[in-house]
């Protein structure tokens, strides 16, 4: 299994914080950063074992 590191953009709405991966595009949210974080790591785990590639356009 290989390393991959994306990229995780964070900013706060209201009382929650979003937190979205511009590489992947999958965004999640929590009421603290690092659960925003946490969220959006199992989201794009979940995504990348639906749709594998190893092939990402980055720009």
């Amino acid at each position: 299994m290989s390393v991959r590191t994306f990229t995780a953009v964070i900013h706060k709405d209201d009382d929650l914080f979003v937190a979205t991966c511009p590489e992947i595009g999958t965004v999640s949210q929590g009421y603290t950063m690092e659960e925003a974080v946490d969220n959006l790591k199992e989201a794009t785990e979940l995504y990348l074992d639906e749709f594998p590639s190893t092939n990402f356009m980055l720009y």
